[in-house]
């Protein structure tokens, strides 16, 4: 009875029946434009264009799906409308002036750190009933940055069908699909997805445990004391470093500890870092020391992907225009 009479009252015109009709899908609608889209900022940006195409559009809105399919259609129809768009445009990938000589050059990912903070308390997350990914799952940085590969229509179908968990029919409704393209779309996107995924995952601590804070804690202090050799004792044998967009990636101690002294002699002073969380692992925001002035600037975001009680992957990111959405300072006194 509250659904209905929101629905009518916002199909009236009432601002605030329309906000209770789709408030409880804005946190589930940005985190899925996220998925698609791999930025923060970018699926603001469409959940603004999503709710704004709802209140136009209600009065196409027969009931005859639910209202939070009805807003996933109008969202996913954004991103595949934005990927396009971008696709015209695109964006210059940024490359280091040197480097030494990386293990791989990967094909430009665009995709940024999701804040935990956009999380928390969202009572919507729970996946339907085809999912094949838990909630968790689908949030971590491997698994957004593996959609970032597939193309845009792959990477729709797979969020709706094995993340949020529509039927197969309900996916080509919204699609404007048929069901066997949706299901060959399907198995191509999966087969790619787990080509991409690291094996392991399943074996990282729990989100925020004690485990996980005493090793995050132990690689904090290693970079501010500049202490590299400590950074690599922390991790897997087989542990990558990577920096999207940019294509250089590094496995290997030795392969990353080459890099680590390089870019630590070319910044002349060890970081300073804000613990932080991002896509449901440690995180933290970097900051350089000024030497003309008494502060240190931002400078950049490392996550970490930790397998048992070592780091498997540290994930940099160069562009600290993120830090708002994180609530990171925009300066530390040192």
């Amino acid at each position: 009875m509250v659904l209905v009479s929101a629905l009518a009252g916002a199909k009236a015109g009432d601002e605030q029946a329309f906000r209770e009709l789709t408030d409880p899908y804005r946190s589930e609608l940005l985190l899925h434009c996220y998925q698609i889209l791999g930025s923060v900022a970018d699926a603001e940006d469409m959940l603004q264009d999503t709710l704004l195409a709802a209140w136009r559009g209600l009065s196409t809105f027969e009931g005859r799906s639910s209202v939070r399919a009805w807003l996933h259609k109008i969202a996913v129809h954004g991103c595949l409308n934005a990927l396009r768009d971008r696709s015209r445009r695109p964006r210059e990938v940024p490359l280091m002036a040197e480097s030494p000589q990386p293990t791989r050059m990967a094909d430009p990912v665009w995709v940024e750190p999701y804040p935990d903070v956009l999380l928390d308390g969202v009572p919507d997350l729970a996946p339907g009933p085809e999912a094949r990914y838990d909630s968790k799952e689908s949030i971590e940085l491997a698994f957004v940055t593996a959609l970032q590969h597939l193309p845009p229509r792959q990477r729709a179908v797979l969020v709706l069908r094995d993340v949020l968990g529509y039927h197969t029919a309900e996916v080509a409704g919204m699609l404007d699909s048929t069901e066997a393209s949706v299901k060959g779309a399907l198995q191509r996107a999966r087969a790619a997805l787990q080509a991409r995924l690291p094996t392991g995952r399943d074996r990282a601590p729990l989100p925020d445990s004690p485990r996980e804070r005493h090793l995050a804690g132990r690689f904090a202090a290693a970079v501010e004391a500049g202490d590299i050799d400590a950074v690599l004792t922390l991790l897997t044998s087989d542990a990558w470093l990577t920096m999207p967009p940019e294509p250089y990636e590094y496995q290997g101690q030795a392969a990353i500890a080459a890099f680590l002294r390089h870019r630590a002699a070319l910044r002349g002073a060890p970081l300073r870092l804000v613990p932080t969380r991002a896509n449901t692992q440690p995180a933290f925001g970097c900051y350089l020391p000024c030497a003309q002035t008494p502060i240190a600037r931002p400078y950049g975001m490392i996550v970490l992907t930790l397998r048992g009680d070592q780091i498997s992957a540290i994930t940099w990111f160069s562009d600290s225009s993120a830090f708002p959405h994180f609530g990171l300072p925009r300066a530390l006194p040192h």
